[in-house]
């Protein structure tokens, strides 16, 4: 099946929440607000999860595009997709911490997209938790939960808040020179980030959501480059996996054709004219969504 994509909108408004960098926000102090919109705070950059190793810079998508994407396709929201926020202190290694870190900041970031307040507070105790345990606290200290608590029923709020305390907690984990903790954090969001695309999609197949899907290609290989250049004991099982999803990967292929954007200054939005094509066919999308559940399987019940 080929797909053409054309003619998207960006909206400036919209901003990308990481899970290991977790760029999200050029913000101050956020307040508390009476009123929520459906349309995130404005912000002057717009940024995905960057991380830098031995020189190298990988750039990964932020499973919150993945979540406000399935949000705005009207996909109502699933509290069972998530990993329940109750099995955090099983995890005993710091590899199965890191991952499910990145799993459980995906689904805090996904439950405050949907305003969900009492499950923010679940997830946000599970991500304290973990937080804890690989000793990166200091980003979620007893003033910035405070302020995280009081502004959890506000969404565009909270979500800033979360963002601070994860560029906090990566902050510290790069100065500390512990770039194999966030590469297994951000490989631990991108994987929740494909489960949600292949939840969604089983419910509501749309071409935007299929198109999320097909374009992770080129963000698995980083995934792949970044696991695989800490040489981890732990890590052959996920990068067995991760290889098996890159050969069905290997099928999966694009043609981007450039068009000069068009910005609408009044409305600050940006028409993004050019066009790609991707072909992936049903048989491809049902071993992507076999392995990445087996995969996210695995990570979200080690108990070692």
């Amino acid at each position: 099946m080929t797909m053409n994509i054309t003619n998207f909108k960006l909206n400036t408004k919209v901003v990308f929440l990481g899970l290991a960098s977790l760029l999200i926000y050029s913000c101050g102090d956020p307040k508390k607000e009476t009123e929520t919109t459906d349309e995130l705070p404005d912000t002057d950059t717009v940024k995905a999860v960057a991380l830098n190793v031995g020189g190298e810079l990988f750039s990964v998508p932020s499973p919150m595009q993945t979540a406000l994407l399935i949000q705005k396709s009207g996909v109502a929201y699933d509290k069972t997709i998530l990993n329940a926020g109750n099995k955090s202190g099983q995890y005993a290694s710091d590899f199965s911490k890191s991952l499910n870190l990145g799993i459980y900041g995906a689904d805090l970031g996904y439950v405050s997209m949907y305003n969900q307040t009492q499950d923010a507070l679940g997830y946000l105790g599970a991500v304290k938790t973990l937080a804890d345990k690989l000793g990166v606290s200091a980003a979620f200290d007893q003033q910035t939960m405070k302020r995280i608590q009081d502004n959890i029923s506000v969404k565009d709020s909270m979500l800033m808040l979360v963002g601070v305390a994860y560029r906090a907690s990566d902050a510290y984990l790069k100065t500390n020179k512990r770039t194999q903790i966030s590469s297994l954090i951000l490989a631990g969001g991108w994987i929740e980030g494909m489960h949600f695309s292949m939840q969604a999609y089983n419910k509501k197949p749309t071409d935007e959501i299929k198109f999320r899907i097909a374009e992770q290609k080129q963000a698995l290989g980083s995934i792949i480059k970044l696991i695989s250049s800490h040489n981890m004991p732990d890590a052959t099982d996920l990068m067995k996996d991760l290889e098996s999803l890159s050969k069905v990967y290997e099928n999966v292929t694009s043609k981007y054709t450039y068009v000069e954007p068009t910005t609408d200054e009044a409305k600050k939005i940006t028409y993004i004219n050019s066009t790609t094509e991707i072909t992936i066919n049903k048989e491809q999308l049902d071993k992507i969504a076999q392995i990445v559940a087996t995969m996210r399987e695995k990570i979200v019940n080690s108990k070692s």
